[in-house]
């Protein structure tokens, strides 16, 4: 085996960094757009918008292992990309007062990268694991004593001379974010104390997110502004906080500098943008659909290849929108387009379209 390597990994991220929400922590990954991000999160529970659930159960595993004195449970959060999974992850450190390290399950290829992050965590600190889904099986299966018992077996040397040695690793809280929960084994998710589910945000939360963000970087907004950007901002901060970032900028060179109710609806129209939240690869998705399978049953990996987009892209960005919004039906033989999509693109849903979408159970594919 070789010598663990340490490089890979993030440095620790200090308490204080942490409660001021990253601001200026980049990772050697991360380029603008996430240093953007970074600056805009919360470092508390109580500064976080929205998600009123997850942070009751987080505030009282939090306090409890507090006042116990004893290592948080691990947690895993799973759902769509930009919903806030990282941010938890920053905070709950943040409010134990303990360094994070970062790492995704991809990055994490051998037994020994693993070992490495893990040997290097003080008590009680925080490892957060991206992507946990795409943690490699031999990685994963050296996880499993860590999380319960705290401990790694590692094999030095090979062959004949290989022996097994056992690592004892210092109390820690493993947090792990997904964004397919149906791809994590039972063994590694029932390993987890507390999983959390992260929803859509409602309007009135991102119209608060935007204007919290718009206080942030100094940008003039007045409420209408912000709330058609939140309308466009598919119920999620990430996508928000770009479309400020993009509005903003239209605000200073097409207009006065302030981003009002017009200001944002002519910035996000030339992003292609519209009312419904929908941009151009959402609207080709659907038309593929309509166009070409006259509006379905079709697998996903056809409408992946009709739009030279991969499978991934298709199920994690853009289709969890189109369901929520109701543009888009999962079937056991494929995606259908609903009639509100036909509506939405002024055509009128054929009866032929009608009746199969009646007989398609209302199902997710295998």
């Amino acid at each position: 085996m070789n010598d663990f390597d340490d490089n890979i990994f993030s440095s620790p991220v200090s308490s204080k960094e942490l409660e001021d929400g990253f601001r200026g922590l980049v990772d050697a990954k991360h380029g603008v757009e996430d240093r953007f991000q970074y600056s805009l999160r919360p470092g508390k529970i109580d500064e976080f918008i929205g998600q009123d659930r997850v942070r009751e159960n987080l505030k009282i595993a939090i306090g409890a292992a507090t006042q116990r004195g004893s290592t948080l449970d691990h947690i895993l959060f799973y759902g769509p990309p930009g919903l806030g999974k990282t941010t938890f992850a920053s905070i709950i450190a943040g409010e134990r007062g303990v360094s994070m390290k970062t790492s995704s399950g991809p990055v994490l290829e051998r037994p020994g990268d693993l070992a490495a992050v893990l040997s290097s965590l003080q008590e009680n600190d925080v490892l957060f694991i991206d992507e946990i889904h795409r943690l490699p099986r031999i990685v994963e299966e050296v996880l499993y004593p860590a999380m319960e018992d705290f401990f790694i077996d590692i094999i030095i040397g090979q062959g004949p001379a290989a022996r097994s040695v056992k690592l004892d690793l210092k109390p820690f809280t493993l947090v792990a974010a997904t964004t397919r929960m149906g791809l994590i084994s039972s063994p590694l998710r029932d390993r987890f104390g507390l999983v959390e589910r992260v929803e859509y945000y409602t309007t009135s939360q991102m119209v608060e997110i935007v204007l919290r963000s718009a206080e942030l970087l100094e940008v003039r907004i007045d409420k209408d502004g912000a709330r058609e950007i939140a309308g466009r901002s598919r119920g999620t901060p990430r996508i928000a906080n770009r479309l400020l970032r993009r509005s903003r900028d239209y605000a200073e060179q097409r207009a006065d500098g302030l981003v009002s109710k017009e200001v944002a609806d002519k910035a996000l129209n030339l992003l292609d943008i519209d009312s419904s939240g929908l941009d151009i690869m959402d609207r080709a998705v659907l038309r593929t659909i309509i166009d070409k399978f006259d509006g379905g049953p079709v697998g996903v990996d056809t409408i992946a290849a009709s739009l030279s987009e991969d499978r991934g892209s298709i199920e994690e960005v853009y289709e969890p929108y189109l369901l929520q919004r109701g543009f888009l039906q999962r079937t056991p033989r494929g995606r259908m387009a609903t009639a509100k999509a036909w509506q939405y693109f002024g055509l009128e849903m054929p009866e032929i379209a009608q009746l199969q979408m009646k007989r398609e159970p209302h199902e997710f594919e295998s």
